[in-house]
């Protein structure tokens, strides 16, 4: 490059009286109920155990537990402090109506600090800093396949697996249970399964299943698009098939590689 060469690629317009403006910052997120998968719960809270909310301040994040300052897309409703939510008692929920159940292993958990009761797949969402803020934000629902679904099985069944963890302790794990303590997914060669993830915490973890394709499902469980990682947002429940038709020992984890290091991984083995 020549002289002249690198001083204009240093040419940040001050030298020609060209100046841009920079643009303003947005404002900052905050997580909401809806984005908790608290939202839509109205007063059907009467199954809890509120003994054990005692930490919890009351007087104006409750507000938006019925839903009723919640927008479509949840961003402005009162932010909650998440801290006082250890102590509830998620178990007496999950015998209502519509409310997500949640394994055993979370129960009691030291290193899960909270359980989302109210989920959706939302594929329509731009996520938690990105709605209506005049841009245009591409979504899961944006996406189109080119093609049918490549094997046209109906999943034989169905693993559910929890997002979960404890900001506080930065621990995460699937279920509750880390990777050190947890045992191999086991898949049968040539099996077609559904997974579900549900999303139990406050971040965004994008889940990748190594070795084999994972094919996102809509909202009435149809094949949607084909994809090597599935991004599941905080108080969602999203479900992708896969084949498993790669033999041996492969990784599974969250691609936020210091969720994965802290215990959001496990072995997948296909066997036959």
């Amino acid at each position: 490059m020549h002289g002249q060469d690198r001083l204009r690629s240093r040419d940040t317009g001050h030298e020609r009286g060209v100046k841009c403006c920079r643009s303003p910052l947005d404002p900052r997120p905050l997580l909401t109920m809806e984005d908790m998968g608290m939202g839509g719960m109205g007063h059907d809270m009467a199954g809890m155990d509120h003994s054990q909310m005692g930490g919890m301040d009351n007087s104006g994040e409750m507000m938006s537990m019925d839903g009723a300052d919640l927008p479509d897309s949840g961003t402005s409703s009162a932010p909650m402090d998440h801290s006082s939510m250890a102590g509830m008692d998620h178990s007496r929920m999950a015998g209502m109506p519509g409310m997500q159940s949640h394994p055993a292993s979370e129960t009691d958990n030291p290193l899960v600090d909270m359980q989302a009761m109210s989920v959706s797949p939302k594929l329509n969402d731009p996520g938690i800093g990105l709605r209506n803020n005049g841009r245009k934000v591409l979504t899961y629902a944006d996406l189109k396949s080119r093609f049918e679904d490549p094997d046209g099985r109906e999943p034989g069944r169905t693993i559910e697996l929890h997002l979960t963890g404890h900001m506080e302790k930065f621990a995460w794990s699937f279920n509750g249970i880390k990777f050190s303590d947890a045992a191999p997914v086991l898949l049968k060669y040539g099996e077609r399964l559904r997974i579900t993830l549900i999303n139990d915490t406050m971040m965004t973890h994008p889940i990748h299943l190594h070795g084999m394709w994972s094919d996102l499902e809509d909202e009435n469980g149809n094949f949607m698009v084909r994809k090597h990682t599935i991004d599941v947002p905080p108080g969602t429940k999203r479900s992708y098939r896969v084949t498993a038709d790669a033999l041996g020992r492969w990784a599974y984890h969250c691609h936020l590689l210091y969720h994965m290091e802290m215990g959001m991984f496990r072995e997948v083995r296909v066997e036959e």
